[in-house]
């Protein structure tokens, strides 16, 4: 065989060859696209059913469920408690969801009021925000700051004991700007909205802003033009705030007891006396009165060393705007207003007919 044929045959091979090649080349990449298209509609499916998981409801039996998450707990423990109240569905896509949120780390404490109705998306979203459970809870004006404690205690908002503890300490105290042994006097009465998340310490803080955003700037200075301290102020005011009476009477008690400071009268008032008696039943006795205490002001010159309770705006601005008059007594006509002398005789004339008539 010639070298010619040689040569032909040779080329002919390397033509088959690559045509092979080429051949194969084209099936690999056939076979790739037809993999990479199929993968694709699997993940695309897998998608679909992890958004359709995400986002429908966790049951279509309508319910409302509240579930209180502790704090500090881990994430495994939050999805145990909502699967245990029946809020959960598929415990690993649910983790799965919180991992591609990110929300396994931001989950926040409290207790939260969940629907079935709700999807896996909206229930951690609502985790993760903290919107929990509200409660509105009522504070009337003159509440003390043991009332105060028990109706949070009564509402499951606070431990009372501790609530009474915090509120007087030092350290709390002094971030909160309150000069006086305890924040009696500075829980601002209103109806607050409150969650069971909040604890005592944030409670008592939200209360104090409140009482600050009420005490303004204006009405420091007021004081000081009075030669009063804050402390003084809210003193006085929780005293005309227990003696009652409608807000035209507020600003005539805050004058007979601006008046009596000025003269260096003991200011003689029944609430001072009654905030100092453990357990009192009702009966204010002559004794009670005779009693050497802080806040007995039938003993003591001037204000007792701090507030007897909570008092509200118009009390405050009371003590700081008194009524223009006169007065320096003022007895109870038993309809919820009272009768105002400026001198002695008048003032025992109206306690003959109000009271002492009366009981007879």
């Amino acid at each position: 065989m010639t070298k010619k044929w040689l040569k032909i045959i040779a080329a002919t091979g390397v033509a088959r060859a690559k045509a092979i090649s080429l051949n194969m080349v084209r099936n690999w990449r056939k076979t790739i696209v037809v993999i990479g298209v199929a993968c694709a509609m699997v993940v695309s499916l897998l998608c679909l059913i992890f958004f359709n998981y995400a986002s429908s409801p966790i049951d279509f039996v309508y319910r409302e469920v509240t579930v209180e998450i502790p704090r500090g707990i881990s994430f495994d423990k939050t999805a145990n408690i909502l699967e245990e109240a029946g809020l959960l569905r598929h415990k690993k896509g649910f983790y799965l969801l919180a991992f591609v949120t990110g929300a396994s780390k931001h989950i926040q404490a409290g207790e939260y009021d969940l629907r079935s109705s709700m999807s896996p998306m909206t229930v951690l979203e609502r985790l993760v925000k903290g919107k929990v459970k509200e409660y509105p809870v009522f504070i009337p004006e003159g509440f003390t700051l043991l009332r105060i404690a028990t109706r949070l205690e009564n509402q499951g908002l606070a431990d009372r004991d501790l609530f009474i503890s915090l509120a007087s300490d030092s350290r709390l105290l002094s971030s909160l700007g309150i000069e006086g042994e305890s924040a009696e006097g500075y829980l601002f009465p209103d109806t607050h909205t409150l969650n069971k998340s909040m604890g005592e310490e944030v409670i008592i803080r939200f209360m104090v802003r409140q009482f600050r955003k009420v005490m303004t700037p204006g009405m420091l200075e007021r004081a000081d033009e009075l030669g009063l301290t804050e402390d003084e102020v809210v003193t006085l005011a929780s005293i005309i705030e227990k003696e009652g009476g409608p807000k035209e009477e507020k600003l005539l008690v805050s004058a007979v007891f601006h008046n009596r400071l000025k003269k260096g009268m003991r200011l003689q008032s029944d609430p001072t006396v009654i905030y100092d008696i453990e357990d009192f039943d009702g009966n204010l006795r002559k004794t009670d009165l005779q009693r050497k205490t802080p806040y007995n002001t039938y003993r003591i010159q001037g204000l007792p060393p701090g507030p007897i309770c909570n008092p509200g705006r118009e009390a405050i601005e009371a003590a700081l705007y008194p009524a223009p008059v006169n007065f320096l007594y003022f007895v109870s006509k038993n309809n919820g207003s009272h009768h105002f002398s400026s001198n002695l005789m008048d003032h025992n004339r109206a306690v003959l007919k109000y009271q002492i008539k009366r009981r007879e």
